[in-house]
């Protein structure tokens, strides 16, 4: 069972959780590269906002939902922890792509 979260992102925020980067050798043994310095690009979405308003006033909806694993920019997040774990606000706007897996 998932984690209740303690935050909820406001207007048109994503907090995502980024995927841990690994990598499997010849052998099958699986890396963890996240010491690289390189953040993840990927990660699940964990919550949204209510979308943002156009200038009439009238909300858009999101175009992501909580679940799916996307695509990111690499510099546009904003890095924050929460209870111990680290986490990503952006924009749907910094989404490069949904993974359909």
């Amino acid at each position: 069972m998932a984690k209740e979260l303690k935050i909820q992102p406001v207007g048109g925020n994503i907090l995502v959780k980024p995927a841990k980067e690994e990598e499997t050798t010849a052998s099958g043994l699986i890396i963890q590269t996240s010491g690289k310095g390189e953040k993840p690009q990927k990660g699940e979405i964990v919550a949204v906002g209510s979308g943002l308003l156009d200038d009439s006033g009238k909300l858009i909806p999101f175009n992501v939902k909580v679940g799916q694993t996307v695509m990111f920019k690499k510099y546009s997040p904003e890095d924050v922890e929460i209870d111990g774990e680290d986490y990503l606000i952006m924009k749907e706007s910094d989404i490069l792509a949904i993974f359909n897996d």
